[in-house]
């Protein structure tokens, strides 16, 4: 693996040599205080106990989708296999992790669960090709993040690899039947959306990708996220509109009735800023936010 140079300028060019020895138990607990900075995950329990392990840490990111953490101490250990025998687990006992978030969050935070992109992080001081190659096989939602650490101060995480895979079936259940059309799962939506309303999509989704190898699709049961280590945006389609949510300041931007500022509105998926697409006029615009998003995130 490549090994990355952090230098300090300034009157003289100093480099600064990183560590991976941070004890396990230290990164952890780093993480843990600081989850929903570094990766937009809600910190919900250490070391939680099931009935063969113990997973290093749970929480529920930004999208309402479990997320299990697993660390690397040494180099022989097989943490990706761990972490996956964990969200098989989870998978098999939803209700115990919907439990955890009510006692955690609250009963009105359980009910937006969403088990559609459960995903493991496996966080070490480095990885092997094997563990790169081995993630692509797994029909699972797995990413590799490297840290490393410069000086009594600097921590740098680097994203090595994620494997996005399809969504899971969405679960359906009487209290949805009579739900609105809004309500409909992001596929429904798409598949019953006009031609028109799909190209646009297709056009949006194709540059969001095209940004960058760090970045991923994610398709929830509402929306789809593009997202590197952190959601930058989101996308919903409907009959006769594409609602584009980033994560950028409103304020850095003149607002109109197709550019709005939903701080303060309910609204599904990440952001304050969103772009209403009707028709290919405003693509362009749209594409030049998503970059803008991409590289702020």
């Amino acid at each position: 693996m490549a090994e990355l140079k952090l230098f300090k300028i300034g009157s003289e060019v100093k480099e600064l040599k990183s560590s991976s020895t941070t004890i396990e138990r230290e990164l952890q607990n780093i993480i843990e205080k600081n989850m929903y900075e570094f990766f937009a995950v809600r910190f919900l329990k250490s070391e939680y106990k099931i009935d063969n392990g113990r997973m290093d840490s749970i929480g529920i990111d930004e999208n309402y989708c479990p997320v299990i953490f697993e660390y690397k101490c040494h180099s022989n250990e097989n943490v990706i296999n761990q972490g996956l025998f964990y969200l098989n687990w989870l998978l098999e006992h939803k209700a115990n992790f919907k439990l955890l978030v009510i006692e955690k969050l609250g009963i009105e935070e359980s009910e937006k669960i969403d088990w559609t992109m459960p995903r493991v992080i496996c966080i070490a001081g480095d990885f092997n090709k094997y563990d790169e190659e081995a993630i692509k096989q797994i029909n699972r939602n797995v990413s590799l993040i490297r840290y490393k650490k410069y000086s009594d101060d600097l921590l740098l995480f680097e994203l090595l690899n994620t494997n996005t895979v399809a969504p899971l079936e969405i679960e359906k259940d009487s209290s949805t039947t009579n739900k609105k059309q809004v309500d409909k799962t992001f596929i429904e939506q798409y598949e019953n959306a006009p031609q028109s309303m799909k190209d646009i999509y297709d056009e949006l989704k194709n540059f969001a990708l095209s940004l960058g190898d760090d970045v991923s699709e994610n398709t929830l049961k509402l929306y789809v996220a593009f997202k590197k280590i952190k959601n930058f945006a989101t996308i919903e389609i409907y009959q006769s509109k594409i609602l584009v949510n980033l994560k950028l300041n409103p304020k850095n931007y003149e607002l109109t009735e197709t550019l709005r500022d939903v701080g303060n509105i309910g609204h599904w998926g990440c952001g304050d800023l969103q772009i209403i697409l009707k028709s290919n006029k405003d693509v362009e615009m749209a594409k030049s936010l998503l970059k803008d998003a991409y590289e702020e995130n």
